[in-house]
């Protein structure tokens, strides 16, 4: 990775839990790049994931955090992109397989179905997992293996 800034952006559904996430992350020194939206507003998130999803295909974001009402949209959409593996999660656990064997590089977290403790847990762990390699790196470089686009 180039850098080791977060990026995050949410819908209106997630703005409140972002500020959270953000707010918790800022004070533990990192560096954010925040994307949107920062209304309630009612607003279309692939505008806000696009840009995200973006940067951390073109390796100028370490991490993605993106946040939804229930993580599904913004997860199909930053799929999308080569190199982002985006996973939704809704527990901790999830959370830390999703670095240990899938080598996720965003999290998807559902802000209508996750605390705010819970969420604030999860992008720990996020963030603090490493990818476990070994068998799971095979399995990884498969996700894109044969694709012509």
């Amino acid at each position: 990775m180039s850098n080791n800034i977060i990026h995050i952006a949410s819908d209106h559904a997630g703005v409140e839990l972002k500020a959270k996430v953000m707010e918790y992350l800022q004070g533990q020194g990192m560096e954010l790049v925040n994307h949107g939206t920062d209304s309630l507003s009612s607003c279309d998130y692939p505008d806000y994931v696009h840009p995200l999803a973006q940067a951390v295909s073109s390796n100028l974001a370490l991490r993605g955090i993106l946040i939804c009402g229930s993580g599904n949209g913004v997860c199909i959409t930053a799929n999308k992109y080569s190199n982002v593996r985006a996973a939704l999660c809704w527990d901790v656990e999830l959370a830390e397989l999703a670095r240990l064997h899938n080598d996720a590089n965003v999290i998807c977290i559902p802000a209508r179905f996750v605390s705010e403790e819970k969420a604030l847990k999860m992008v720990e762990v996020f963030l603090q997992t490493a990818f476990e390699g070994g068998r799971h790196l095979n399995r990884v470089e498969k996700i894109t293996k044969g694709l012509h686009f």
